[in-house]
């Protein structure tokens, strides 16, 4: 819990507003049993109409406030909670946006999405299903017990002990059922989320390899897997769900037996509040089962979102000692896929992160779903219309901006999904040539393109003043290299080793 009001910070006024009219209103339900039972009681006795009027009128007003208050309670809560996960989300983004790169891009996007998403709402969850539901049940609890207890102290011992048992034991039981089940099945969440990710953002090139139904397939495994993991979970929980009922048949039975004993001496009245009241003190109770699994659903969920701003294991970044960049440098990055070249480019860029002097232009950037002008000027807002065609022009996407129908002005309909893969490279690229960055970070900026045109635009990046002025900075990471460019080579493999060098020191110390 002070987790999550720490990540939420819901604002105290508008919690206190919201826990008082959910009292208020189960407040009145309780109130409406006791008048009720009163006025049944009294009614029977047959006394003067005039003596039951206040007490017909009390019965009214109770039950339409109990709805009134309710949904202004409901109101307050969700605005409270909707509010309060904005300012997790904002919160996560700005500590990732001064987070090392690597924080960030060790996580699939689809895993981002779900942590971003699916974590915060389960969070914002406690603040509607766990924290105001506790706060309500304590106070009508409290009341309900002190109440009683002017009619009959044993009656009111029996009721606080039920009370206990449907307030603590129960949801206690709950909460340990959930617990282990909901572990294992947001990791099936999860999986599902990644698995689906890809499917939706590299479907095309998935399906040229063939992978595309078996992404498809295991979005669906686990998807299957956490409708299993959530069915075990559900099966000791209903063992729980039944305690509070058992002991609201306790209460009902301790108030009885303890009404037949005051039959003789107490007035009929009495007897009926006796009664009727323990029924209706449980109904704050109820939601606690339910409150204790949320608890332990936003616990799990503050655990991942702590993770995604955590620290790379807990150790400082590589020390750059043998590729320090210098003015007009040309510095190409060899190495297979998951050889480090792309923790290498974001590690450059935290490096001259201040002032903000390198651009990192990633392998699977973003394209909005916008205009051709607007996913180029995101690298540079007052770039022209005619240095926006220039740059397309040298890319060699000059031909199809000619075809669009409206030019700069055409709209991606689905960012990437309109456009193939060699056409997005190219917008990449003319994004990256639009900037204005004295350190330019490019991360296999001719995957997806023909050998010819891939070797003819590594040429021309590595060669100064050719796509960049010769007084830039331009690290290219690819697979491959034409013969004989003039340029700095490192292989991802000599910067893993520095990097396992700096982790190796770094664990001696600690």
């Amino acid at each position: 819990m002070a987790a999550a009001i720490g990540l939420l910070r819901p604002r105290r006024g508008r919690l206190a507003a919201a826990v008082a009219l959910g009292v208020l209103s189960l407040g009145s339900a309780l109130a409406l049993a006791v008048v009720a039972a009163w006025l049944i009681a009294r009614a029977w006795e047959r006394p003067p109409i005039l003596d039951l009027t206040v007490a017909v009128v009390a019965v009214r007003a109770l039950g339409i406030s109990r709805g009134v208050l309710g949904y202004c309670e409901r109101l307050a809560t969700h605005d409270t909670a909707l509010r309060a996960a904005g300012n997790a989300r904002s919160l996560l983004y700005r500590r990732l946006a001064a987070a090392p790169a690597d924080t960030a891009m060790r996580w699939h996007g689809g895993e981002l999405v779900s942590r971003l998403g699916g974590s915060v709402d389960e969070l914002a969850d406690v603040i509607v299903r766990a924290l105001i539901p506790i706060a309500v049940a304590v106070v009508l609890s409290s009341a309900a017990v002190i109440a009683l207890a002017f009619a009959s102290v044993a009656a009111a011992v029996v009721l606080a002990v039920s009370l206990v048992v449907a307030g603590i034991l129960a949801p206690w039981l709950a909460a340990r059922a959930a617990d282990h089940a909901e572990t294992l099945a947001v990791g099936h969440h999860a999986g599902r989320d990644t698995a689906g990710m890809l499917a939706l953002d590299h479907g095309p090139e998935l399906r040229v390899a063939g992978r595309l139904d078996t992404m498809i397939a295991e979005s669906t495994r686990q998807h299957r897997n956490w409708g299993h993991a959530s069915d075990r979970a559900a099966r000791p929980a209903a063992v729980a769900a039944a305690v509070p009922t058992l002991a609201v048949g306790a209460a009902a039975l301790g108030a009885a037996l303890v009404a037949t004993t005051l039959a003789a001496t107490a007035a009929p009245t009495t007897v009926a509040i006796l009664m009727l009241l323990p029924l209706s003190a449980f109904e704050a109770t109820s939601a606690l089962p339910a409150a204790a699994v949320h608890l332990v659903r936003a616990r799990i969920a503050a655990r991942r979102l702590a993770d995604l701003t955590a620290p790379v294991d807990g150790r400082p970044r590589p020390r750059l000692t043998q590729i320090d960049l210098c003015e007009g440098d040309r510095l190409a990055v060899l190495g297979p896929s998951g050889s480090g070249k792309t923790t290498l480019l974001t590690t450059i860029a935290e490096a001259h992160q201040e002032p903000l002097t390198a651009g990192y232009f990633a392998e699977d950037a973003h394209l909005f779903d916008t205009t051709v002008r607007d996913n180029l000027l995101v690298a540079r807002g007052d770039a022209t219309d005619a240095e926006l065609t220039a740059a397309l022009d040298t890319v060699g996407l000059r031909p199809w901006l000619d075809a669009l129908p409206d030019g700069l002005s055409t709209v991606l309909d689905g960012g990437a999904a309109a456009v193939s893969a060699g056409q997005r490279r190219r917008l990449l690229l003319a994004r990256a040539l639009v900037s204005n960055f004295p350190i330019v970070l490019l991360d296999e900026p001719t995957e997806h393109l023909d050998a010819v045109d891939a070797d003819r635009i590594l040429v021309r990046l590595l060669t100064p003043g050719m796509l960049f002025g010769a007084d830039r900075t331009v690290v290219v990471a690819t697979h491959h290299l034409p013969d004989g460019l003039p340029c700095r080579v490192v292989t991802a493999a000599e910067f893993n080793a520095e990097f396992n060098s700096d982790r190796g020191e770094y664990a001696d110390q600690t």
